[in-house]
């Protein structure tokens, strides 16, 4: 392969026109079609609803929770599963006041809450304040 050959890989050259500058917003908006403002978020409209704010439905389903040791050394891990109709964001900030209520780490992974140590009392109650239904499931 000779030198000549090679791709470059230095990003090239700019386009030369953008095709959508001729594309006036305002005369969009005349037409009746909606042109989001992206990027601009107004001080009244957060990003993602506080904690406080979660929604709270009497009953948001069974949730499994086990306590493991197999695989992890001889250390024991509480792991709470059979999540359905949450969403990754939502159990990340489950998990986080799980581990602030506990005083201890854990993490999400595979869709499960995994707490460091046998934490199923007080993991259970935040669950049942969550509006879940928890189920101690396994030895």
């Amino acid at each position: 392969m000779n030198a000549g050959d090679r791709v470059p890989t230095d990003g090239g050259v700019p386009l030369g026109q953008s095709p959508f500058a001729k594309l006036d917003p305002a005369s969009l908006r005349k037409t009746g079609l909606a042109v989001p403002d992206i990027g601009k978020k107004t001080a009244t409209e957060p990003l993602q609803p506080p904690a406080s704010e979660i929604q709270n439905p009497r009953n948001r389903g069974r949730v499994e929770i086990r306590r493991q040791t197999q695989g992890r050394g001889g250390k024991t891990v509480t792991v709470v599963s059979g999540f359905t109709g949450i969403g990754q964001p939502e159990k990340e900030q489950l998990a986080k006041k799980i581990q602030k209520t506990c005083g201890a780490g854990g993490t999400v992974k595979d869709g499960c809450i995994e707490i460091q140590g046998d934490k199923r009392e007080p993991v259970a109650k935040i669950l049942a304040e969550a509006g879940f239904r928890p189920v101690f499931a396994g030895g």
